[in-house]
C-alpha cells in the first residue's frame, strides 16, 4: 500500500521536476516543433485550432535555419494557419518518406528532374490559377525559361524558386589571367562574362605545372558533365525535345562539339590522369590547390569558402558556337487535397516568394534564387566574399538548356556512363562517330525499351476506365 510517510521532500522535487518537464514538452509539440511522420498522418492543427499546414524541405544547416525563420515570421503574423517544417538534408530522403506516406505536406520542395514522375503519381494542384488570383507576377519577376521548366500539361504544376546553372570554378593564384595577358596568351575579356574553348585550354595549361605537380581541369566523364559542351557546340543531347527515344550524340553537330572538346578533355598533360583519380576525389585536389579547374554548382560556395588559404572565382561554362549549360532547378509544389488546404498551402507560397524570404535563402551562400531582383542582389551576390564573379551564376541561367522531362535518368546513366569515361580514358580513340553510335544505342534501352514478344498494349480489361 502506498505509505505518505515516504512522500518525503526529495520526491515531491522528483514529481515537480517531471510534471514541468511534461508540460514544456506539450508546449513544444503545440508550438510546431513536435514530430509529424507518424505512419503517414500528420497533424491538421495547430495551437489555438488552427489549421497546420506541413512544409517539407531538405537542405544543409544554413539552408534549413533559413527555411525555419521564415516560417517562424510566417506564423508570427497568421491567425488562420499554423506553418510546420519538415526537414531532410537531401531530397532522395525527403521524397523517399513522401512517396512512402511516411509524411504527407502541403507543400515540398521538389527538383526538377523529378517532375515526371510526381505528375505520374498525381502528388501536385497545378499552380497557375491560384497564384494568378494572387497576383503573381510571372514575366516580370521570374525568368520566362525557369517557368517553362515546371510547366506542363498547360499549367505551372510547381513554383520555381531556386537553382543553379553549371559553371567553372577555378583556383585564381593558379589561373592569373592578368599574368597570362601578359604573355600573350589568350584571355577572357575584363568584365568576365565569357571565354571560348581556346581560352579555357589556355588556361588549363597555364595552372598544369609539372614541378608544382599542379594539373589544370579535370572534367566528369557523364552525360552531364559534358552535355555543356554538347550544346555549346550546337549539338544536342536528346533526338526529341518531348518524348526521347534515343541519345543523339552520334547527330553531326553532336560529334563535332565532342571532337573539339575531347581535344581538350583528353590532353594527359593538363587533367587528372586515372591514377590520380583513384587516390582522391578531383575536389580534393582542387580544394588542395592542385587543381585549376572544376565544374560545380552554387552549393560549392560555401564549401569552399571553408578551405583556409583557397582563393577561388568562377567563370560560365566555355563557349564553344553559342553559350549552354546545364543547371539545377528547385520548386515548391502544392500537395493536391481539399481545397480550403490548398487555398491556405497558396497562400504560404505567395509568402516564400516575397523579397524577404527569398533574401534569407540567398543569404545562405549556398542557393541561388530564381527570382530576378533577389538574384541581383547583394543578398546573393554577396560582394565582399568569394566569388568575386558571383554574377556568373545569374548570367548563365539564360544559357541553361533543359533536358526532357523523363523518369529514368539514373537507369540512363548508369547505361551510358562508362562508355562515356572510356572516350575521355581511353589510350586511342580511332573512330569517334562509331563510337558514339554505339553509346546512342544503348541509351535505346532505357528511353525506348522494346515491348515484350506476344504483347500488344493493355488489354481491355486493364485499360483505365473513367
Amino acid at each position: 500500500m502506498f505509505s505518505l510517510t515516504r512522500f518525503d521532500w526529495r520526491t515531491l522535487v522528483a514529481v515537480v521536476v517531471v510534471a514541468i518537464s511534461v508540460v514544456v514538452a506539450m508546449v513544444l509539440y503545440s508550438d510546431g516543433e513536435g514530430p509529424t511522420r507518424n505512419g503517414g498522418t500528420s497533424p491538421t492543427q495547430g495551437p489555438s485550432g488552427m489549421s497546420r499546414l506541413v512544409f517539407a524541405v531538405w537542405g544543409n544547416e544554413q539552408e534549413v535555419a533559413a527555411y525555419r525563420s521564415i516560417v517562424a515570421d510566417y506564423n508570427m503574423e497568421s491567425v488562420v494557419v499554423d506553418v510546420h517544417l519538415e526537414a531532410w538534408p537531401d531530397s532522395s530522403a525527403m521524397l523517399a518518406d513522401v512517396r512512402s506516406g511516411e509524411v504527407t505536406p502541403d507543400l515540398y520542395l521538389l527538383p526538377r528532374d523529378e517532375l515526371a514522375e510526381t505528375l505520374e503519381a498525381g502528388r501536385n494542384r497545378p499552380l497557375l490559377d491560384l497564384l494568378d488570383e494572387r497576383g503573381v507576377a510571372f514575366g516580370d519577376e521570374f525568368p520566362r525559361d525557369a517557368i517553362s521548366a515546371f510547366t506542363a500539361n498547360d499549367n505551372l504544376q510547381c513554383m520555381p524558386y531556386s537553382g543553379s546553372p553549371m559553371v567553372m570554378y577555378y583556383n585564381t593564384d593558379l589561373i592569373d589571367f592578368e599574368r597570362m595577358a601578359a604573355r600573350e596568351l589568350p584571355v577572357p575579356p575584363e568584365d568576365r562574362e565569357y571565354w571560348t574553348l581556346d581560352m579555357f585550354r589556355a588556361a588549363a595549361a597555364f595552372a598544369s605545372r609539372p614541378r608544382n605537380d599542379t594539373k589544370g581541369v579535370y572534367i566528369q566523364p557523364t552525360l552531364r558533365g559534358l552535355a555543356p559542351f554538347v550544346y555549346a557546340g550546337g549539338g544536342k543531347l536528346f533526338d526529341e525535345d518531348d518524348d526521347p527515344k534515343s541519345l543523339a550524340l552520334s547527330d553531326e553537330d553532336s560529334v563535332d562539339s565532342l571532337r573539339e572538346t575531347l581535344e581538350v578533355l583528353r590532353d594527359p598533360t593538363i587533367t587528372l590522369t586515372n591514377r590520380q583519380l583513384r587516390e582522391k576525389s578531383a575536389l580534393e585536389y582542387f580544394k588542395e590547390g592542385r587543381l585549376g579547374m572544376v565544374a560545380g554548382f552554387r552549393d560549392l560556395t560555401p564549401e569552399l569558402r571553408e578551405v583556409d588559404g583557397l582563393r577561388f572565382d568562377v567563370m560560365p561554362m566555355p563557349e564553344l558556337d553559342d553559350d549552354a549549360t546545364v543547371g539545377d532547378l528547385t520548386g515548391v509544389c502544392v500537395a493536391e487535397g481539399p481545397q480550403e488546404r490548398v487555398e491556405q498551402s497558396a497562400d504560404f507560397l505567395v509568402n516564400l516568394l516575397s523579397d524577404d524570404a527569398v533574401s534569407k535563402l540567398a543569404a545562405t551562400g549556398s542557393v541561388m534564387p530564381i527570382k530576378i531582383n533577389v538574384s541581383f542582389s547583394e543578398a546573393f551576390l554577396q560582394p565582399n566574399l568569394q566569388p568575386a564573379n558571383a554574377r556568373a551564376f545569374v548570367n548563365s541561367v539564360r544559357s541553361i538548356r533543359l533536358s526532357p522531362l523523363i523518369e529514368g535518368w539514373p537507369e540512363l546513366e548508369a547505361a551510358v556512363d562508362p562508355d562515356l569515361e572510356r572516350l575521355l580514358t581511353q589510350p586511342l580513340l580511332e573512330d569517334l562517330e562509331s563510337e558514339l553510335e554505339a553509346i546512342d544505342e544503348r541509351s535505346q534501352a532505357v528511353l525506348d525499351p522494346e515491348e515484350p514478344e506476344g504483347t500488344d498494349g493493355p488489354s481491355e480489361s486493364t485499360s483505365p476506365t473513367n
